[in-house]
């Protein structure tokens, strides 16, 4: 676990968007278990591609006129138990930090993992988003 004042910065970079943060696996799942329509779940981390890539990635393509019916959030070494759950629904990928799912109707409609995030810019992952929120999004 990270010291939680380090953290909260990088958390606030979520939330002050508007961005519900589920810290437990009830939490998620009750978001996701029965879940119809669309929700973004944004496992946040310490590193650098999410500061840098990630987090600036989601605050752009929030600005898109589609979005998911929900946007969350879970920390990846700090919410251990959501983080865990909420990877349960990712089917078919690998844990990693950061990573972002589009989730539609409880299944992952599009996933951007650590490589899909990782040396690219947060204009690029924000355009992949956009895309994704045109396409799966109301």
């Amino acid at each position: 676990m990270y010291d939680p004042v380090l953290v909260e910065p990088m958390r606030r970079e979520l939330t002050d968007l508007g961005v519900e943060e589920l810290k437990t696996a009830d939490e998620v799942d009750a978001l996701l278990e029965e879940h119809e329509g669309t929700a973004l779940v944004v496992v946040n981390s310490v590193c650098g591609c999410a500061a840098a890539n990630a987090r600036p990635g989601v605050a752009m393509a929030l600005q898109n006129k589609k979005k998911p019916d929900r946007i969350t959030t879970v920390f990846a070494g700090m919410d251990l138990e959501a983080t865990s759950k909420a990877r349960d629904y990712f089917k078919g990928y690998f844990p990693s930090s950061p990573q972002i799912a589009l989730m539609k109707d409880g299944q992952v409609a599009f996933m951007l993992e650590r490589h899909d995030i990782e040396g690219r810019t947060a204009l690029d992952v924000a355009q992949r988003l956009m895309l994704a929120f045109n396409e799966h999004c109301g």
